[in-house]
């Protein structure tokens, strides 16, 4: 145990000794934000920096442009014989239109790279090398697309035992209820006319829009409470004396699981439908090619990050709080159905609400670096009791195979 604790005051000092480092890190991909699956400069800062000669220890082999454009691999590894034992951590570093990072990817890709630093100088520091593979996965396009299920499908995450990232909030927590998340775009296909002079020879495909945005708030009385459905009409027509022949619209459904999802979307795709029935148009239904599943929560990660973070100052949210609240919704819901994962989200120092100009700033601020450094250290130092403390690792693979057979309805909850 006295090692144990040696070794995660080790990989604290190795945050600090990189604290520099990192903030410039942070603050190079903050200000120069860019969409999902254009990442081009961020991947490009990132891959440099695991590239960089003036690293301590031993040098990362990383691989640029892996298995997708904007995505990155870097893998350090002790020598020793017998296959290792394979911790990964996550970066994100994707934008919002118009807003920069008001999501705080920067934050996100700082501490991923921060504990994984932690980790690799930790373990450096021992006489007889470990069998353990330091792994850093840079993942694209979170805010829209799903970058980790495209390398989840690719096969990224083949071979990794657990698996780390953290996500800036307005609190510290180990989980928050991450949702899962179906898009869905609708096209509506009527036909053009004279609005003034013969609108009888049209089709009207706004009515449609209208009607269909009309049916979800309607069909809002009979939702779950825990359901969501928000949406935009993308296109509306061309001219008031044109009847629309064309409408788009683009809506988000999501639920607590992917067995809730299913039923939720059924009942939504109905209101488009019957919307297109009642004007006479004809209708295009297409869901997002990635679905983004709900977090599985593993109760040992959480509790051993939780007693780590409370070492180092971080007060957590009530048991209450975390369940009578919601979050968003990750493609690192996905992730945990196919191997163990930790999402703890993580105080930034401001209030402000993500997805607001107030969050890009408070995600580029000087105040915003403790709290990123701190969460790296956290997520260091429980890496390190995955790979020590006797008996956690097959805790964590136990909770892992029970929460995903529980969600998939494969035993009792």
């Amino acid at each position: 145990a006295a090692a144990l604790e040696e070794l995660k005051q080790r990989a604290c000092e190795s945050v600090d000794l990189n604290a520099a480092r990192l903030g410039a890190l942070s603050r190079d991909i903050w200000s120069r934000p860019e969409l999902a699956y254009a990442e081009h400069q961020a991947h490009d800062t990132l891959t440099r920096f695991f590239s960089g000669e003036d690293l301590p220890g031993a040098a990362w082999a990383v691989q640029p442009r892996y298995k997708l454009g904007t995505a990155f691999r870097a893998d350090w590894g002790t020598a020793a014989p017998q296959c290792p034992l394979r911790i990964a951590f996550l970066c994100e570093y994707d934008a919002l239109p118009g807003l920069g990072h008001a999501c705080g990817h920067n934050l996100i890709a700082e501490v991923g790279a921060g504990a994984a630093l932690a980790l690799k100088a930790a373990l450096e520091t021992l006489a007889e090398p470990t069998p353990v593979q330091v792994t850093v996965l840079g993942t694209p396009a979170e805010e829209q697309g799903g970058g980790k299920i495209d390398l989840i499908k690719a096969g990224a995450f083949d071979g990794l035992d657990v698996v780390f990232m953290a996500h800036p909030s307005q609190e510290n927590a180990a989980y928050l209820p991450d949702v899962a998340e179906h898009d869905v775009t609708v096209k509506y296909y009527g036909k053009a006319s004279h609005a003034a002079a013969y609108p009888w020879e049209g089709v009207n495909a706004l009515d449609a829009a209208v009607l269909a945005y009309n049916n979800l708030s309607v069909l809002r009385q009979q939702m779950k409470p825990s359901w969501r459905v928000h949406g935009v009409i993308k296109n509306g027509g061309v001219k008031p004396n044109i009847i629309p022949s064309y409408t788009e619209l683009e809506f988000y459904l999501r639920a607590p699981s992917m067995k809730e999802l299913s039923v939720l979307t059924e009942k939504v795709e109905n209101c488009f439908k019957s919307a297109a029935l009642a004007t006479g148009c004809k209708v295009e239904i297409k869901g997002g090619e990635n679905d983004y599943y709900n977090v599985l929560p593993n109760k040992s990660l959480q509790q051993v990050y939780k007693e780590n973070g409370k070492k180092l100052g971080i007060e957590f949210i009530s048991e209450d709080a975390i369940l009578n609240g919601l979050s968003g919704s990750t493609d690192f819901g996905n992730v945990t159905f196919v191997v163990p994962g930790l999402h703890p989200y993580f105080y930034i120092g401001s209030d402000a609400l993500n997805h607001t100009e107030q969050y890009t700033e408070a995600a580029g601020s000087q105040t915003a670096q403790f709290y990123a450094l701190r969460t790296a250290k956290a997520l260091a130092m429980t890496a390190l009791d995955v790979i020590f403390k006797p008996g956690l690792l097959e805790e964590v693979r136990k909770d892992f195979t029970e929460m995903k057979l529980k969600e998939e309805g494969q035993i009792n909850p």
